[in-house]
């Protein structure tokens, strides 16, 4: 993953200490329902598109510029998934970062066709969601999501108690 001049000058000040940063994440379907993946260059494996907003930048705008930026997809945002934050990352640098996520469902209209359109990735290709290939919990519970009867509420993890069940 490219780091944004903005994190390369928190972390000339910051060190490699934990920085809590947000997070952006895209669940692109095409018109045949097939979902837009791309192999990370960092890692070798397929995941979702997505990245780290700039400064000033709404997280949907985000989402559709790390899918353009990484896929040459022009992406729509349809709705919210989900909020999320993941458990820290230490990068082989020693950077550490934790990320809250904030994924959309996208729709990619008129049959376009991805490419590979920076150093992120590998590989981009569409996969049917009975074919997906090998993905970790991050991705699989976004797809999930993003398959559902598309009007349900945004998902989001809470630790408080619900003060009618106290649960």
């Amino acid at each position: 993953m490219a780091i944004p001049d903005f994190i390369r000058e928190l972390r000339a000040s910051a060190g490699r200490q934990l920085l809590f940063l947000p997070g952006v994440s895209a669940v692109v379907l095409d018109d045949e329902g097939r979902i837009l993946l791309g192999r990370r260059a960092d890692t070798g494996r397929w995941a979702l598109i997505g990245g780290i907003p700039d400064p000033g930048e709404q997280p949907a705008d985000a989402a559709v510029r790390e899918v353009y930026e990484e896929t040459a997809v022009r992406a729509v945002p349809e709705r919210l998934l989900l909020v999320q934050t993941q458990a820290p990352v230490r990068y082989p640098n020693g950077d550490v970062c934790q990320f809250m996520d904030i994924s959309f469902r996208c729709r990619a209209p008129g049959g376009q066709r991805p490419r590979v359109n920076d150093d992120e990735s590998l590989d981009v290709a569409w996969f049917a969601p009975d074919a997906l290939p090998p993905l970790d919990e991050f991705a699989l519970t976004r797809i999930a999501r993003a398959a559902g009867s598309g009007d349900g509420p945004a998902w989001f993890e809470t630790t408080v108690p619900d003060p009618r069940t106290g649960t």
